[in-house]
């Protein structure tokens, strides 16, 4: 049995503890869906994804499951993506907010930075065809017209991030 200690809150069974579950379960509070997506520039290219199940390429990265922290969902859909480990940087570029849209509650969108030597890019590939339809590396000006104009909006946000701490944005301003 894993024991409990003050720092980790209430103490399970307590009556706050109920209290905060309830609220959980019955999802008065925020249920907020996270995405994390990744800048991969390389020699003045960056990398693009081309999804079998969206209109327009997009930038590598993808969805959290539950409790998954942003950076570790960058890096674990980049390589269930394309095949390889990436190195992610330890702050994200940018923060945006993007209210519901469609069936969609509204989402918090990571962008980081995201680093390939030379190995990993030499054993990039499509690592699930049914997800991932093609992969390129693109100047940034052929980019931005690839993607959708959210993500070229965020795309040229965090290309043009010269901060040491991540830009906040709400849907883009």
């Amino acid at each position: 049995m894993t024991s409990w200690h003050p720092d980790a809150g209430p103490q399970p069974g307590s009556a706050r503890w109920e209290y905060l579950r309830q609220g959980n379960a019955e999802q008065v509070q925020a249920g907020k869906r996270v995405c994390a997506k990744l800048v991969v520039a390389d020699e003045g290219q960056i990398l693009l994804v081309n999804p079998t199940y969206k209109a327009f390429w997009d930038l590598p990265g993808g969805m959290a499951e539950k409790n998954e922290p942003p950076r570790a969902v960058a890096a674990r859909e980049f390589e269930e993506e394309l095949g390889v480990p990436i190195t992610v940087s330890a702050r994200p570029l940018i923060i945006d907010w993007e209210p519901p849209k469609g069936p969609w509650d509204d989402q918090l969108v990571f962008v980081f930075g995201g680093t390939l030597d030379t190995d990993q890019r030499a054993q990039l590939r499509i690592a699930d065809p049914e997800e991932i339809g093609d992969y390129a590396f693109m100047p940034t000006a052929e980019a931005l017209t690839k993607v959708h104009r959210d993500v070229a909006d965020r795309l040229r946000r965090a290309v043009n991030s010269t901060s040491s701490r991540a830009n906040y944005f709400e849907l883009g301003t």
